[in-house]
């Protein structure tokens, strides 16, 4: 599956290394854009689901 998601707090490339290096073991690819302030993840669900890859993004310090 796959999402894309608006990201509110994501400033600088510091900010997306720090959400892929909290996804990157809990899914298939991660890219996350600080100028357009998106992320896109494309993911199992057997695996993980929106609502966890959400949550790990708010744990983080970001806003969706």
């Amino acid at each position: 599956m796959k999402l894309n998601l608006s990201i509110n707090g994501m400033h600088c490339s510091s900010c997306e290394k720090i959400i892929k290096m909290e996804l990157e073991d809990k899914v298939k690819t991660v890219k996350a854009d600080s100028k357009k302030g998106e992320v896109f993840v494309e993911f199992d669900e057997n695996i993980i689901n929106e609502k966890e890859i959400k949550e790990i993004i708010k744990k983080a310090g970001y806003g969706i």
